[in-house]
């Protein structure tokens, strides 16, 4: 048999019991603890997801013995300072996107990790479902060519008061970070690192990004062109075209169970790529067949394209004019 995994979620919000749902759908897979920072939060969540045990602090979580790994679920500003703690306690990592708030803080907590010799993977779970996987495999076989181009865009409305996380500069606030991440990363896994941005956002009366639009150039050629929004419902799509024809990825393509192949000269094909469960699943089976493997981090999202997305979207962020207070600790060390 192979090795059971025990999870534990630190945070409490909907991504965090979305992972909950998913590891019940992962052979090998335990969430055995929770963590909150109330008593009366952590006992609610524990009860809704059936956790045994049910810590009322990060901290305590973190120093769990019966823990092999923390999923991180919280909001971004509190990303690097929790991961800190659970490599610190020993714990392997899988953070929630996007996995820092800046380059300098994605690259303390990557230090740690390789010091302590503990797994470590930010949580782009678009890039482990299976039609993403099948259009790269379509891509790499010369299925459409040489890809010169990726269109995507990401939007939903954000009807929320000020003080919401999703508007609330101090805890992170701004469509570049929750929702640009999607498309940027997915471009990168697409078409190779990316080496020029040209970023342009409209700016909301607290003072984050409610839209932006940003352009790339990639490593060994190819652009791509992006937009997110809180604002509007976007068609929220994904194309990338080559010399011989394009592939989509249509309707939510952070969350696609197919695929759509259109050559230049041929019959557009549908092709079914379903996910398990609710889709976090995947990200979690990686992360579980690493673990076992003994690998530090994953092949599929590795430590140094993490911290190449993290310096791009520092790059955005100075380009539009959006600062916050992990900056000036950036600047202060």
């Amino acid at each position: 048999m192979e090795q059971v995994i025990r999870w534990g979620i630190l945070g409490t919000g909907k991504i965090a019991q979305a992972m909950a749902a998913a590891l019940r759908d992962v052979p090998g897979a335990q969430l055995v603890a929770v963590a909150s920072r109330t008593p009366e939060s952590a006992e609610r969540f524990g009860a809704l997801c059936d956790a045994p045990r049910r810590h009322a602090s990060y901290q305590a979580l973190a120093d769990d013995a019966g823990v092999d790994v923390i999923y991180i679920a919280t909001p971004h500003t509190l990303h690097a300072e929790n991961a800190l703690m659970c490599l610190a306690a020993g714990k392997h990592v899988v953070c929630e996107k996007p996995f820092t708030m800046n380059v300098r803080e994605a690259q303390g907590v990557i230090e740690l990790a390789r010091e302590k010799k503990l797994f470590l993977m930010e949580a782009m779970w678009s890039r482990f479902l299976p039609a993403v996987q099948e259009a790269r495999r379509l891509i790499a076989s010369g299925a459409i060519g040489q890809v010169q181009q990726l269109q995507a865009d990401i939007g939903f409305v954000a009807n929320f008061p000020p003080e919401h996380r999703l508007l609330n500069p101090a805890l992170g606030g701004g469509a570049l970070l929750d929702i640009g991440i999607y498309p940027l990363s997915m471009a990168a896994f697409f078409l190779g690192p990316v080496t020029q941005v040209r970023t342009l956002a409209e700016m909301g009366p607290t003072g984050v990004d409610e839209q932006a639009v940003f352009s790339l150039l990639h490593e060994g050629g190819g652009s791509s062109s992006c937009a997110c929004s809180m604002r509007v419902l976007s068609p929220t799509e994904l194309t990338i075209t080559g010399t011989l024809g394009r592939i989509r990825l249509p309707g939510r393509f952070y969350k696609p169970n197919h695929l759509i192949i259109e050559p230049m000269d041929g019959e557009r094909r549908v092709v079914d790529a379903p996910f398990i469960g609710n889709g976090y699943t995947h990200e979690a089976m990686e992360a579980m067949r690493c673990i076992r493997a003994g690998l530090p981090e994953s092949p599929l999202m590795p430590h140094a394209e993490t911290l190449a997305l993290m310096d791009v979207l520092d790059t955005m962020r100075a380009q539009v004019g959006l600062v916050y207070d992990a900056d000036h600790a950036t600047a202060a060390a």
